[in-house]
């Protein structure tokens, strides 16, 4: 990719980060966290462990500031947080032991967080709120 395709794709990435939603920052910081799971997965797969710790701390990041902006004011959200640092400890275990095992534990876990929150969003939007925490 040359140099100009580059900072489009930076620019429009910013841009998309700029013009979201809280939710849909919540649902892009989901995304990003299974993405860095899976180039995770694969990295200790393949035997690249730079490269794999390097994947591992990047959605140990992402869920640490999903902790962050918990709205503990809600009993959930004190559930969430815990689940959260489940799941950060299971990254942690996949780092030192080059499991996968662990590390996809984390991702199933983040994957069914993003669709809860992606149902959540969807019924904000219809109004059909009823079944929405």
């Amino acid at each position: 990719m040359d140099n100009n395709m580059i900072k489009a794709t930076n620019e429009y990435k910013r841009q998309s980060i700029i013009t979201s939603s809280k939710e849909e920052l919540t649902l892009m910081l989901y995304n990003g966290c299974i993405k860095f799971i899976n180039d995770a997965v694969n990295a200790v797969d393949n035997k690249d462990y730079q490269s794999a710790n390097y994947n591992i701390q990047r959605a140990g990041d992402i869920v640490t500031e999903l902790i962050c902006t918990l709205d503990m004011s809600y009993e959930i959200s004190g559930n969430m947080k815990l689940l959260y640092e489940y799941i950060n400890q299971k990254l942690l275990e996949g780092n030192i032991e080059k499991n996968t095992a662990h590390l996809k534990e984390a991702l199933d876990l983040i994957k069914e967080f993003k669709v809860a929150w992606f149902h959540a969003m969807k019924s904000v939007k219809t109004g059909d709120n009823q079944n929405v925490v």
